[in-house]
């Protein structure tokens, strides 16, 4: 560039914060704008009492994602981070007391498939098989890259692919091809809830996840995942980003087809040749900007779910629970209707228990344990009666009476202290629109292409990254994300391309 050309970053999550340092790797002068005292946004963190929690995501999933993304900084995410590698990944246990523990070690996952369903084992190479074959194609063709316009997206190049993903097929149904037993198909579908999705409703294309799991492995950085955030942040920082805290962004300022600057509360104005929001998108569009039409089209799409969280310090160990647990509970089909069709808590809800001390003994004071729960429920619906009071109590009792099942049944006693949050924290403390816990959904119709852009369709240096964006939720997509969105703004801007590392073919543990 002949001059420094600057960008403003509103939020410091994820995406915001990989964004900002891509762009300053590129010679930007870049400033990032976060409302709240510290980066992350929902991968966020409590610690108290030498108690330390993820708020949001707990599984470190793709470490070839975030190994492009360090990379692309200068820098090797194995020098970066202490990953060490869960196995089994996680402990499923049904209402019927039948328990799995998916592991990597095949021998092992053979024996627990064969007793269940004679055959099983079989059906899961192939689905594994499957789930490869998604995982690359979809990284390569439709996750990875940007698309300009529909053409591109229904190429005759791409339209044999979408059928090949099986795009249009649900994955509850697909799944009916390699087992027949209920708690096989949902032992490996309810990965799908890490996308907030229903795997009645999502795409069977999605088996990629599995894949991803017992492939590429279930990962924990110790400090916990919000190491990754302080670690990013620091880098970014080191390459001139500078992050400005408690600095809420009241509105974008346009005028004809650019964005010229934002106006913060306290009324202060900043502007910049570039604007990237990583806030949540429909709450840029309703809060931020004055595009009532867009803002309301956005209000009619399908969202993800939200999650009632439990966050529980214990002065006592419960060495019970594994570092992932998956409780699976009443009508696999019911829960997922009552979540998603009736926006509440199902009559029997399923739950995760993160003890992040199993692996990591800092994240709880010695003897003691740091206990992450999560219920899933339905988003914020203004047409339902939701009383979140009610609903957290309701799951909290069923919590409880289920993991007394499992010997875990003096928790009251020795409970410390305990955080909730329900659909009501997530849009308050992070601008959640409907309190989506993912953002917006991931069918058919809102993925690709026809899912909001990276960039505004009218003020053309206005640009967005983040969950309800191309390409969708998650951490390493919110990385490809910032890759995506750093990409389109260098190319609109004349900037030459770095080369890019193929994130498929990267060995993180040997770059």
């Amino acid at each position: 560039m002949s001059s420094r050309s600057t960008a403003l970053i509103i939020g410091a999550g994820l995406g915001g914060i990989a964004t900002a340092a891509r762009l300053a790797r590129q010679g930007y002068q870049v400033t990032v704008l976060e409302q709240n005292a510290r980066p992350g946004g929902r991968c966020d963190q409590l610690v108290r009492d030498g108690h330390r929690f993820d708020i949001g995501p707990t599984l470190f999933l793709m470490p070839e994602v975030f190994a492009e993304t360090y990379a692309a900084l200068g820098a090797r995410m194995e020098e970066q981070l202490d990953l060490r590698r869960i196995d089994p990944t996680y402990r499923v246990r049904f209402d019927d007391g039948l328990t799995l523990s998916l592991t990597s070690d095949l021998n092992s996952l053979q024996a627990q498939l064969e007793a269940v369903e004679p055959g099983a084992f079989g059906g899961l190479l192939r689905y594994l098989d499957e789930g490869r074959v998604n995982y690359h194609t979809s990284l390569q063709r439709f996750v990875g890259r940007n698309f300009y316009n529909l053409a591109q997206y229904f190429s005759p190049a791409n339209l044999p692919l979408l059928f090949k993903l099986k795009a249009l097929v649900k994955h509850y149904h697909n799944i009916g091809r390699y087992f027949d037993d209920p708690h096989l198909k949902a032992a490996f579908t309810f990965q799908n809830m890490y996308l907030g999705l229903s795997p009645y409703d999502a795409p069977a294309t999605y088996s990629l996840l599995q894949y991803t799991e017992l492939a590429g492995g279930v990962w924990f950085p110790m400090g916990g995942l919000y190491r990754v955030i302080e670690n990013l942040a620091s880098i970014a920082d080191s390459l001139g980003v500078r992050f400005e805290y408690n600095t809420p962004v009241k509105r974008i300022e346009v005028d004809g087809r650019r964005a010229t600057g934002v106006i913060l509360r306290d009324g202060s104005r900043r502007t910049a040749d570039v604007i990237v929001a990583n806030a949540d998108l429909p709450y840029v569009y309703r809060q931020l900007l004055p595009d009532r039409a867009e803002a309301d089209r956005l209000e009619k799409l399908k969202y993800t779910c939200s999650a009632i969280m439990f966050y529980w310090a214990t002065d006592r160990a419960y060495p019970q629970l594994d570092t992932h647990n998956v409780f699976l509970s009443g009508d696999y089909r019911a829960s997922f209707d009552r979540i998603f069709h009736d926006h509440t808590l199902p009559d029997q809800p399923s739950f995760y228990v993160h003890a992040p001390a199993r692996v990591d003994p800092a994240a709880a004071p010695e003897g003691q344990d740091t206990l992450f729960v999560l219920v899933p429920v339905g988003h914020v619906d203004d047409q339902a009666a939701q009383d979140w009071d009610a609903l957290a109590a309701r799951s909290r009792s069923f919590v409880v009476r289920r993991l007394a099942e499992l010997g875990v049944d003096d928790l009251d006693q020795h409970l410390k202290y305990e955080v909730i949050y329900t659909p009501r924290e997530w849009t308050n403390l992070y601008n959640l629109a409907k309190g989506a816990a993912f953002g917006l959904s991931h069918n058919f119709w809102q993925v690709g292409y026809l899912r909001p852009h990276n960039r505004h369709a009218h003020y053309r240096n206005l640009y967005f990254v983040g969950s309800s964006t191309h390409p969708g939720a998650g951490l390493p997509m919110a990385l490809l994300s910032a890759r995506l969105t750093t990409e389109r703004i260098l190319k609109e801007s004349g900037v030459v391309r770095p080369r890019r590392t193929s994130v498929t073919h990267l060995n993180w543990a040997e770059s």
